[in-house]
């Protein structure tokens, strides 16, 4: 079996044992899904996210690094993606009213020939906003959703709705690729609790 046909079984299980898919995500994360690449984050060069993860809030504050990996051979060299960190979870799981919260939004992403490093070819279309559930709030799940753009997209921060943060709530991200041509290439997810959150 490939690394990425091991992904995509670890991946499937991990979104159906979160309750994800099925579940908030379905819509996003089709059951017939399969990544034609592997998304790596990574935060402070420390931490890495994997298929659900757990972190503090303090570890997010800053943007994470992106690779974009272990391509399907179909896949061009010169492929280009578009970037989502959505929550939802917002703004608790047991009422997730906010749902999907906009953290994060870049397009332009072309993984260079290493595969380890990610160039960003076109502005941020939504500036980085770190995860900050409450401390009373149970953990929430975070996905980072890669799309593959067509050909010639530009999309402008104004094709997202504001920054702000009550902007930021309730966006459609399934609307959104299909509105833009977007198609889903790999997903990631990490789970993220309050700093002072006890179990």
């Amino acid at each position: 079996m490939s690394a990425l046909a091991e992904h995509a079984k670890a991946l499937s299980a991990s979104l159906e044992q979160a309750k994800l898919v099925p579940g908030p995500a379905a819509d996003l994360i089709t059951p017939d899904f399969k990544p034609t690449v592997k998304v790596g984050i990574s935060f402070d060069g420390k931490k890495t996210v994997d298929l659900g993860n757990f972190f503090r809030a303090g570890e997010c504050k800053l943007p994470p690094t992106i690779t974009i990996t272990d391509a399907a051979d179909d896949v061009a060299s010169n492929a280009s993606y578009t970037l989502i960190l959505t929550d939802p979870d917002a703004p608790t799981p047991d009422d997730p009213k906010f749902a999907f919260w906009r953290h994060w939004v870049l397009a332009g992403l072309q993984p260079l020939s290493d595969g380890l490093t990610v160039a960003q070819t076109k502005p941020v279309l939504t500036e980085y906003l770190g995860p900050g559930p409450k401390d009373d709030s149970k953990p929430h799940r975070y996905l980072f959703l890669l799309f593959r753009e067509p050909a010639g997209l530009d999309l402008a921060k104004e094709d997202l709705g504001g920054e702000e943060f009550v902007q930021r709530r309730s966006f459609k991200p399934t609307e959104f690729a299909e509105k833009h041509g977007l198609r889903l290439a790999g997903v990631n997810w990490m789970t993220c609790a309050g700093d002072g959150w006890t179990e």
